[in-house]
């Protein structure tokens, strides 16, 4: 009977001592309330304070009280003037990483802007040969994944005709953009088993084209474009492209980019993308409140979908911070979150948690 009650005690020592050195898991991340700040180093290397309720605070945490949880960030291979290139962005990843914010990582695979009609190869990476062109990119992608550690990846941005032109030009060049998406997504899944990969379209219109092009590409993510100026009016149209790209390609799906003006008004003379009212969806007026019916409209929408797992607000933080003269300010003040006084605006409110 001793033997047996030894035994007992034995093996409840153990079990409990398993479950005092087990740790659970952290839930994944449900529903992405982001936003994309990619401008703020520069703006805040040119003497700009942000404010709430008219008290400076530093916008991140401005951005987390209101409800935001993530911050995407693009990444330029080598910008001319170092903004938006690896050593600033890693810096602000860490700093994004301290204030409790996931980072979202938009990799361009290029010096500058990388969109639907721009895919152009680094300056350094232009004279590549194809296969050394597909280890630079497995190198380069390894080393975001070692140094910076996102989040969340982006394997280019809008690639609707895909990247790395001519090479991994899509339409043209099927097999070989392929085989580049492929080498970056491996080298993220040899540095990390947590990060997820998202695959980036810029629209609504033509989506199912690119995804079916990718059906075969391991990611995660399904990410889109939507601006009613370019993509259409309707939410309706929105939320039904969600659901069926979700469905039809077992994905979760993120709006990865959208914003809406609070005013047609400017505050420099660089022109803004949006200005004039046939450019508004109906039913959403250029006013605080407007944007902030838009942007609630907008997460409502990918909430009530099957597949959809948050949005991101772009151009967030670009608010006229070279001063009311310039014209290499911002061309999207009037759609910022913060206003022409860069205090926080009402929109925030659609960040919280419900």
């Amino acid at each position: 009977m001793k033997y047996i009650l030894l035994s007992y005690l034995i093996f409840s020592f153990i079990s409990c001592s398993k479950k005092e050195d087990t740790t659970t898991p952290a839930p994944e991340l449900l529903f992405y309330r982001a936003a994309d700040m990619s401008f703020l180093p520069l703006i805040e290397s040119e003497g700009v304070i942000y404010k709430n309720n008219n008290i400076a605070e530093d916008p991140i945490i401005t951005l987390k009280n209101a409800g935001c949880n993530t911050i995407r960030i693009r990444l330029w291979q080598n910008p001319s003037d170092g903004h938006s290139g690896f050593t600033e962005v890693k810096s602000f990843a860490q700093r994004i990483k301290q204030a409790g914010l996931k980072v979202w990582l938009t990799v361009h695979y290029s010096d500058t802007w990388a969109d639907p009609g721009h895919q152009t190869k680094p300056v350094n990476w232009q004279s590549l040969n194809f296969t050394t062109l597909k280890n630079t990119v497995n190198t380069y992608t390894s080393q975001i994944m070692t140094e910076i550690q996102p989040d969340i990846i982006q394997i280019g941005n809008e690639t609707n005709d895909g990247f790395l032109w001519p090479d991994g030009k899509l339409s043209i060049n099927e097999s070989q953009y392929l085989q580049l998406v492929n080498t970056a997504c491996a080298a993220v899944r040899a540095k990390s088993n947590t990060a997820k990969i998202m695959l980036h379209y810029g629209g609504i219109s033509g989506s199912d084209w690119f995804f079916n092009k990718v059906a075969m590409v391991d990611y995660d993510y399904i990410g889109l474009s939507y601006y009613p100026i370019w993509h259409g009016t309707s939410l309706t149209n929105v939320q039904n492209t969600i659901n069926s790209l979700g469905q039809m390609y077992n994905k979760k799906v993120l709006l990865a980019e959208t914003s809406y003006p609070f005013t047609l008004g400017y505050n420099d003379y660089t022109n803004n993308v949006v200005g004039l009212s046939n450019q508004l969806a109906p039913g959403y007026s250029a006013t605080t409140s407007g944007q902030l019916s838009f942007l609630s409209a907008i997460k409502n929408s990918v909430k009530q979908s099957a597949h959809g797992i948050g949005f991101c607000y772009w151009g967030a933080e670009w608010v006229a911070f070279r001063g009311p003269n310039a014209t290499n300010g911002s061309s999207w003040e009037n759609q910022a979150l913060w206003d022409f006084n860069n205090n926080a605006l009402p929109v925030l409110d659609a960040f919280g948690n419900n």
